[in-house]
């Protein structure tokens, strides 16, 4: 195809048609004058012979320049000046029978030269259409993303597109005549040829029109991952393949971050849910362990005033130091879990959103769920701990595309905005986060109590424990969070967080920070 296309380039462009009408008619009138003349100074040598052959030359001049209409114009005035040259009064019939001859000669060469007019300039306009086809098609070749590479049956380079060169490092005059193994892996470049001629022989195809995931090689030797799609065409007996292929280097990067997200959100989910059921299970079992060391206390004292040698009271001293010892567990595990604190970093709020939405609204296309997002430009910087604020952003967006499950109306609105002061910051400026669907809407009985922890709507899947790891996390980095009713109908969850802009010195961390209460 390169071949093909070079051989276009080096041949001359098409002539966009011949000399005009009228200049058709000034070559053949020019000729007959320049014709007459030159037969008029042979006139004493030649006599009354070759008078109309020697315009013959003229006819066929004006046919290859103008066409029929030019030639019957000449083959007139060609009779007029043959006329003149004859004897006066003209009386050998021979010179009458040469002139008819001539009549009818120049109009067949008229007639003639018309038609190749009409066959050259249908060449022509078909030359025209070839080369403005090939210059498409070039510059389509030229710029399409994925590089392209065609061979013959034997393996051998004939076409190597720009994307082909920028993805292997190879020039297209390095690669060109070259087996297209050069391009492949030592385990499959020498197995290649045999795969080509097993096809041909064969039939049966394994690759052809069935893309897959391949490895290529650069010619710094380095492996190159790539979707390989490959064509075949047939062209006047010439097979030949063509390869279009997908550089997956980007593509393989962004899956690992999205995994290696994916598992820090995941591990951070884990941790926090632990710890705020630590901290809740602490709360609770703090109060009976009091009772226990209480109740074990006064039995003693009971039993010492009626038998005060009784081996009993050792055994209760024991447990109540026991019962006192796993009180003071307890509160160093509450002690832990509340003084944790976050990594905080200035963060950009839309890339930090956009990044949890990956994993937040998986299946939403499916789901029926139209994605409306608001970014306050100006609102874009702040102090957070990244994967924190991505947990709590996931938890919010996947509650929301839950309570849209059974709604009609099914529009999920996420945005940012300037807005509030904290007071734990000692009022430093924030950012709004809010999340906003068009479910059912969280009920009245419900809503106060909707943070705390084991609190769900979801009583069959639900642990309860999400919202409050989220309201843990941002009353951590000093802001609040809060739902209210959506209009016209389902709920808007909104949290602030601290924003970060020049003039505003770092926060300090808060002392709820951390994932426990």
């Amino acid at each position: 195809m390169d071949r093909l296309f070079r051989a276009l380039d080096a041949a001359p462009p098409p002539r966009r048609g011949g000399p005009g009408p009228y200049a058709a008619y000034g070559v053949a009138l020019a000729c007959i004058a320049a014709t007459f003349g030159v037969r008029l100074a042979l006139d004493p040598w030649l006599g009354n012979g070759v008078i109309f052959l020697s315009f013959v030359p003229t006819l066929l001049v004006t046919a290859l320049v103008g066409g029929a209409t030019p030639t019957f114009v000449a083959t007139f005035a060609a009779l007029i000046a043959g006329e003149a040259l004859l004897p006066h009064p003209v009386d050998a019939v021979p010179n009458s029978v040469d002139a008819a001859l001539f009549a009818g000669l120049g109009v067949a060469i008229g007639l003639g030269g018309g038609r190749l007019r009409r066959v050259q300039a249908g060449s022509e306009a078909m030359s025209r259409r070839v080369f403005e086809r090939q210059a498409h098609l070039q510059s389509i070749l030229d710029t399409v993303p994925d590089a392209m590479i065609v061979i013959d049956t034997e393996g051998i380079i004939q076409s190597f597109s720009p994307a082909a060169e920028q993805l292997f490092g190879w020039t297209r005059d390095e690669v060109l005549g070259r087996n297209v193994n050069l391009l492949m892996p030592a385990e499959h470049a020498e197995a290649h040829d045999s795969y080509i001629q097993r096809y041909l022989r064969t039939g049966e195809a394994r690759i052809i029109g069935c893309p897959r995931a391949v490895e290529a090689r650069a010619k710094t030797g380095a492996g190159v991952p790539v979707q390989l799609y490959v064509g075949e065409t047939d062209t006047a007996g010439a097979h030949f393949f063509t390869g279009f292929l997908q550089d997956l280097t980007e593509r393989q990067a962004s899956q690992r971050r999205l995994q290696a997200m994916q598992a820090e959100l995941l591990h951070t989910s884990r941790l926090s849910a632990l710890g705020e059921m630590a901290a809740a299970l602490a709360h609770e079992l703090n109060q009976p362990l009091s009772a226990i060391s209480n109740y074990l206390t006064g039995g003693r004292r009971l039993l010492q005033d009626e038998n005060p040698e009784s081996r009993a009271l050792t055994a209760l001293d024991k447990a109540a130091g026991q019962s006192l010892r796993a009180g003071e567990i307890i509160r160093r595990l509450r002690t832990f879990i509340a003084t944790g604190e976050n990594e905080a970093a200035c963060e950009s709020l839309k890339a930090l959103i956009e990044e949890a939405a990956t994993l937040g609204l998986v299946g939403v296309r499916d789901a029926g769920i139209t994605v409306v997002t608001r970014w306050d430009s100006e609102a874009d910087l702040v102090w957070v701990d990244r994967i924190q604020i991505q947990q709590v952003v996931v938890n919010l967006l996947r509650n929301a595309v839950e309570a849209m499950e059974t709604s009609p109306m099914r529009v999920l609105t996420v945005s940012t905005a300037a807005g509030g002061t904290s007071t734990e910051r000692g009022g430093e400026d924030m950012v709004e986060v809010q999340v906003a669907d068009t479910g059912p809407g969280i009920a009245p009985e419900v809503a106060d109590r909707l943070f705390q922890p084991f609190t769900t709507t979801k009583p069959r899947r639900g642990m309860g424990v999400g919202l409050s790891i989220c309201r843990t996390i941002i009353e951590g980095h000093g802001g609040r969070i809060w739902v209210e009713p959506n209009s016209p109908c389902g709920a808007v969850f909104r949290f602030t967080v601290p924003r970060c802009a020049p003039g505003l010195e770092a926060p300090a961390p808060a002392e709820t920070s951390g994932v426990g209460p």
